[in-house]
Parts: structure tokens; C-alpha cells; sequence
């Protein structure tokens, strides 16, 4: 039932602010694995990859075309974005058991204070100091950031919108827009991370239990999916109206939320 529930808020997390249940998920299922000792974080990190490819592929499939249409030059950061989730990933199975976890809360902290003291998130700006005085005119992201954000992302189990939607947003979308297209960039990360965390590890084979495929708990999963699935579908259709400042602290609170998670998990 916890599951179900926190598969409720990933479903609206997914939608509001791109995160496809990866942050938002790996907490509850590292406490749902507490069993599996550090193997836990290992679990979380795969089975928040499932999770995220699902919603994010949703997510991605009830978009607005004309919304999606920003990404429309974006192969090379698409293509570039996979390469670095496998890597990451690949990396998560050679890695220390308690690395992952607690890179997960550096990285986080790092990020609230970075959006909290740089402009460009909380306080959109130009260079120079001068508000922008339209956000109608956006930057495309540039393709050399797919390789680094896909290999944090899938060897921490964030998800990529966790830096995508900050880069976007700094380069001139708003948050709703930075948000939905967070999903598409996603399904990129969370694609080969989930294919090779279902070929699995023997890092746990003496805690394996029936549940696990791979490195993937699909009981976790199904139950997270089971609540998210349905919430994404209701606010696709009718999305709340949220300004867009009021979005941006939001988006800021949650990630204070899922770090105060993290530590307490560990």
C-alpha cells in the first residue's frame, strides 16, 4: 500500500515535473529492499529505471505534438543520453554498494543549492544581470551534455530530469514546457539502464528473493506503476494551472522532500 501510494505522487511528479519515478522512487524502494542491506540501493537504482521508462514513455505519448516538437533537432542529445545511461549503469554493477546511495545525496544537495544561488531557475535571467523579458524564444540543449547527464543520471537512479529540467529552464523554456520535455529525454536514459538492469548482477544473488529480475524488484514496480499510471492520464488531459515562479519553488521543494528521504534511508 506504501508503494501504491508513493506511485500516486511519482504519477504526479511525472506529470509536473518530469520526474518519471526515479528520485522519487528510489527512497521507498530502498526502505520496501531494506532486507537486501547495501544491495538495496542497487535494487532501488534498477527498479526506479523500469519505473521511469514506463512513465516516461506515457508521459511521452499523451504530450501535446507541438510541445514535443522542441526536440525535434535533438538526435545527437537523444543518441548521447543512452550511451551515458548504459555506461552508468554499467558502472553501478562494478561500483561499492554504499557509493551510489550517497552520491545520490551529494548530487541532490548540490543541485538545490545550485538552483537556489544561480540565476536561471528561481530567478530567470540573461547574462549580464538583465531579465528576460520573453521566455517565448528558447535555446536548444546542447547534445555534448548527453553523455554526462545520462551516466549520472542512470548510476545514481535521479533521473535525468532531475538536470534536464534546470537546463532547460535555464535555457529559456518555462516550467511547464522544461517539464513535459523532461519525459522524452527520460525514456532515453531510463531505455538501455532498465535493458541491462533486468540481465541482473550475482551482487545479490545471496539475498535474491522471488520478486527479482535481474536487479529489478517487479513487485515494487508494479505496484508504483499501478498508482502512476493512472494519475498521469487524468493530468495530461487537464493540467493544472500553475505560475510559473510558484513552479520553479515547487519544483525546488520536492527535491528538498526526496533528499530528507535519502537520509533517512540511509
Amino acid at each position: 500500500m506504501v508503494l501504491l501510494g508513493v506511485g500516486l505522487l511519482t504519477g504526479v511528479t511525472t506529470v509536473l515535473f518530469g520526474f518519471g519515478g526515479g528520485f522519487v522512487a528510489v527512497p521507498v524502494v530502498v526502505w520496501a529492499n531494506a532486507a537486501l542491506g547495501a544491495d538495496a540501493m542497487r535494487v532501488a537504482t534498477a527498479t526506479s529505471a523500469l519505473v521511469m521508462l514506463v512513465n516516461a514513455a506515457f508521459a511521452t505519448a499523451v504530450t501535446p505534438r507541438h510541445v514535443l516538437a522542441a526536440l525535434r533537432s535533438s538526435g545527437t542529445l537523444l543518441l548521447l543520453l543512452a550511451v551515458g545511461a548504459a555506461a552508468g549503469a554499467l558502472a553501478t554493477r562494478h561500483a561499492p554498494a554504499g557509493q551510489a546511495h550517497w552520491g545520490f545525496v551529494v548530487y541532490v544537495a548540490l543541485t538545490i543549492v545550485d538552483l537556489l544561488l544561480r540565476p536561471g531557475f528561481l530567478r530567470p535571467g540573461r547574462p549580464g544581470g538583465k531579465v528576460a523579458k520573453s521566455r517565448e524564444v528558447a535555446r536548444p540543449l546542447p547534445a555534448v551534455l548527453g553523455a554526462p547527464i545520462g551516466a549520472v543520471a542512470a548510476f545514481l537512479g535521479v533521473g535525468g530530469s532531475v538536470m534536464t529540467v534546470p537546463a532547460l529552464r535555464r535555457a529559456g523554456h518555462p516550467m511547464r514546457v522544461a517539464t513535459a520535455l523532461a519525459n522524452p529525454l527520460t525514456l532515453a536514459i531510463a531505455l538501455p539502464a532498465t535493458a541491462l538492469s533486468l540481465h541482473g548482477t550475482d551482487t545479490v544473488a545471496a539475498h535474491a528473493h522471488p520478486h527479482l529480475v535481474g536487479l529489478v524488484d517487479l513487485r515494487a514496480a508494479g505496484a508504483l506503476l499501478a498508482g502512476a499510471l493512472p494519475v498521469i492520464a487524468v493530468l495530461r488531459r487537464r493540467p493544472p494551472r500553475i505560475p510559473d515562479r510558484a513552479y520553479a519553488w515547487a519544483y525546488l521543494a520536492l527535491l528538498g522532500v526526496v533528499e530528507l528521504a535519502m537520509l533517512l534511508a540511509g
